[in-house]
């Protein structure tokens, strides 16, 4: 499994840490008056974390190949056996 196909817990840390510094600057820009003024900062910062947040989310909802065959099997012996069709299931 390669790096791309997952998201790490250091990974996570680093994105945990993103966003309280996103959220640290949002106030200090705030507490300072100047909040509107720094707009292109405040886009790149939004779009940093944006993506981040985006690869957390898809990397965390990756199926392996082996989590997507076992994921497969338990599909399939839910199924009801349709072997023998004749068969009332409610009789």
């Amino acid at each position: 499994m390669s790096n791309e196909e997952t998201y790490g817990p250091e990974r996570a840390a680093r994105l945990v840490t993103l966003l309280r510094a996103l959220a640290d600057r949002i106030q200090d820009l705030d507490s300072s008056g100047r909040l509107l003024d720094a707009a292109p900062e405040l886009q790149r910062l939004l779009g940093n974390a944006r993506s981040e947040l985006f690869h957390y989310e898809v990397r965390q909802t990756y199926d392996t190949p082996e989590i997507a065959e076992h994921r497969r099997i338990v599909e399939e012996a839910q199924q009801p056996d349709d072997d023998q069709p004749w068969r009332n299931p409610d009789a």
